[in-house]
């Protein structure tokens, strides 16, 4: 039980800390936000801004670089104007909810599809360990007669499936030998390998004429798995292989594909602006962990404004990604009210060709169609794929009686089984 009084006290003792904190943060992104609104006098093409960042093989990485829509809205600014943040408006406002929905018809003969994934992690109970992985998926052809499609795919996963598969030095040869991660990896290449193929089956209905032929694929997550970088071998070269799949899979069947994050903590913008400052004469940037790329536009946007694309370009774990090094592009749109924009990430292909923008439509129409600032598709796939408190029970229950019936000798410890009668 938490004891308020003693917690009000703590709170007390730390209370020049939190000001502390708070004071510098908001000098900081103070001093970035007008780094970024400066842009457009420091640097009038993104020529300009190339010749000054680091190149791709420079330790200290660019971490952003511009695309030709950063040159469009660099060309669209009044040179007159001291301060001008990036931003493409949507140029659209609504009056009520009925009348979003309305404009959110544009979605009518897009699929979207989505998948999410839920996991049971091995169970250190009982005798016999397991695991459970299951991706839900949910497709929408929006289109009337056609029917949405909402489907699971499940994998139970046996001891030899989660043994432990790292190489890391020093690690307790007396630990628990099945991995978490081992599982957390399998669920993820299960959402990828649902992913790819959904896409290739789009594809070839698209080329025998079918009328839902024009697909947009939901991921929930980034496109660049820098949460890998400090992964130990395997695991890191898998979640990179998987992701690089599901780039190729999207460019090579021309299946528009968008990583949404609702709240991102990337600083690809912030690195950016930073080694702009660097190479100046006068630098005035702080370096800073405090501040990430979201929080320079934050009710700055309207509703379905988004910033200009980027090319992300981190030195780090996208050197892993061979060709498509500089193959992922993001921006953040704004999807809710008084909330910071949620980053999205796509492959590159859609802004060459030009794209880009109707992929947008899609995106704000499924956020529509979610009511609450998320998009449907997703919300979606993660009711079909979650796995409930009941579910991990009936499963725990389910296992073990299997077991028993093909006369194996199960057991569960006895500070499990006390837990289980307490509760």
């Amino acid at each position: 039980m938490l004891h308020k009084g003693k917690l009000h006290a703590a709170l007390q003792l730390k209370k020049g800390q939190f000001g502390l904190y708070d004071g510098t943060f908001s000098e900081q992104l103070t001093e970035y936000r007008t780094a970024l609104e400066t842009l457009h006098t420091r640097f009038p093409s993104s020529t300009h801004m190339e010749r000054v960042l680091p190149p791709e093989e420079n330790n200290m990485a660019a971490s952003a670089r511009p695309t030709i829509e950063f040159d469009r809205w660099l060309a669209s600014v009044d040179t007159t104007t001291s301060r001008e943040v990036p931003i493409i408006p949507f140029g659209r406002e609504f009056a009520n909810h009925e009348q979003a929905r309305s404009w959110a018809e544009c979605i009518e003969g897009i699929t979207t599809l989505a998948v999410d994934g839920s996991q049971l992690q091995p169970w250190r109970d009982a005798s016999i360990p397991v695991a459970l992985v299951q991706v839900g998926f949910f497709a929408n052809p929006h289109m009337r007669g056609m029917p949405y499609t909402k489907d699971v795919h499940l994998e139970v996963l046996a001891p030899e499936e989660i043994m432990e598969e790292s190489k890391a030095e020093g690690k307790d040869p007396d630990s628990y030998p099945y991995s978490d991660m081992q599982v957390t990896l399998r669920r993820y290449m299960l959402e990828i390998e649902t992913l790819c193929t959904q896409m290739e089956q789009f594809a070839h209905a698209r080329r025998a004429g079918d009328p839902a032929y024009s697909p947009v694929v939901f991921f929930d997550g980034s496109l660049v798995v820098s949460f890998a970088l400090t992964m130990p071998s395997p695991y890191r070269e898998r979640y990179i292989a998987a992701a690089v799949s599901l780039l190729r899979t999207s460019e090579e069947q021309r299946v528009p594909l968008i990583g949404y994050i609702d709240t991102s903590y990337a600083r690809d913008i912030i690195t950016m602006l930073r080694r702009l400052d660097i190479a100046s004469p006068h630098p005035t940037l702080r370096d800073t962990k405090r501040i990430h790329d979201a929080l320079l536009w934050k009710g700055r946007l309207n509703w379905g404004d988004r910033t200009p694309a980027m090319i992300c370009a981190r030195g780090d774990i996208l050197e892993g990604y061979g060709e498509y090094r500089e193959q992922v592009a993001f921006c953040y749109l704004q999807t809710g009210v008084g909330q910071s924009p949620a980053r999205l990430e796509f492959p590159r292909w859609l802004l060459e060709e030009g794209i880009l923008e109707p992929v947008m439509d899609v995106v704000r129409a499924e956020v529509i169609a979610g009511g609450n600032g998320y998009p449907y598709a997703i919300e979606t796939a993660d009711a079909v794929s979650v796995i409930s408190m009941q579910d991990r029970a009936e499963f725990y229950a389910e296992f073990q009686g299997f077991v028993e019936r093909q006369g194996l000798k199960f057991m569960v410890s006895r500070k499990a089984a006390s837990k289980s009668r307490r509760r």
